[in-house]
């Protein structure tokens, strides 16, 4: 397939696409199963400063099969200067298109990530939501590294039930280094990072309303919830960090460079 048009910030790609586009490269990859998974990353501010930080998270973003654009500031700066079309992806947006488009193409998922009970909740969630679906396992792991043996047999066990997709929610950038680690092991699946997807649709958390999300504004919804004690931090200084090192980039101070894809 030809590349996608993408936007450099400060030396990590987001790609430029629609729903229909990603959903092509979706139906492309999963047409020959025989070959090794994919990853695909949803991008907001908040992972590329952490990948300004860690030039291994900025390896593994850049070299990422798809960087969705999950932030809405991303989304217009990507119409306006990259001149492409680019739908809001953040992760409710692509396991709601991703579960209706099965519909049509039968894929299967696997859920990994959250706790027990938001595991669960996202299962019956997407089950009660989209009747078709067809969800062949779900796992909540250990809140540790697994051993060798116990990684060796989730690998498995995945393999065996070879799904289409797998949504992995272990939060940023956790999920994103556990597929980066995982892609070589498990076969023909397409590992999606979906962040704190579980706890939206199982009601440990609340979700923005979409409108709030296509103004941009779902980082205040969040930081004036329940969760603002944790999340301060993210959307104050993170987001200053990034801010700072872009602007840098915009007046020709850096001239960061975009690692080459798998």
């Amino acid at each position: 397939m030809e590349p996608l048009p993408f936007a450099n910030f400060a030396g990590v790609r987001v790609d430029a696409l629609t729903t229909n586009e990603m959903l092509e490269r979706f139906d492309a990859w999963l047409a020959d199963k025989s070959g090794r998974a994919r990853h695909v990353a949803c991008m907001n501010t908040y992972c590329v400063s952490l990948a300004l930080r860690d030039p291994a998270l900025r390896r593994i973003y850049n070299r990422a099969d798809l960087a969705l654009p999950d932030s809405m500031p991303f989304v217009r700066w990507i119409r306006r200067f990259v001149r492409a079309e680019c739908d809001l992806l953040w992760g409710k947006n692509v396991v709601f298109a991703l579960a209706d488009h099965a519909r049509e193409t039968g894929y299967t998922f696997f859920l990994y990530g959250g706790t027990p009970e938001a595991c669960e909740g996202t299962r019956r969630f997407l089950e009660e939501r989209f009747p078709h679906i067809r969800i062949v396992g779900a796992i909540s792991p250990p809140f540790r590294r697994m051993t060798p043996d116990e990684d060796r047999a989730l690998c498995d066990q995945i393999n065996a039930l070879a799904p289409d997709i797998i949504l992995v929610g272990l939060g940023t950038p956790k999920q994103d280094f556990w597929i980066d680690e995982h892609v070589a092991k498990l076969q023909g699946s397409v590992l999606v990072a979906v962040g704190a997807v579980f706890d939206f649709f199982s009601g440990r958390a609340t979700m923005a309303p979409d409108f709030v999300h296509e103004a941009g504004f779902a980082w205040l919804f969040r930081m004036l919830g329940s969760d603002r004690r944790r999340l301060w931090r993210r959307y104050t200084i993170d987001h200053g960090y990034f801010l700072w090192q872009f602007g840098r980039q915009l007046l020709g101070f850096t001239h960061p460079e975009i690692d080459q894809r798998r």
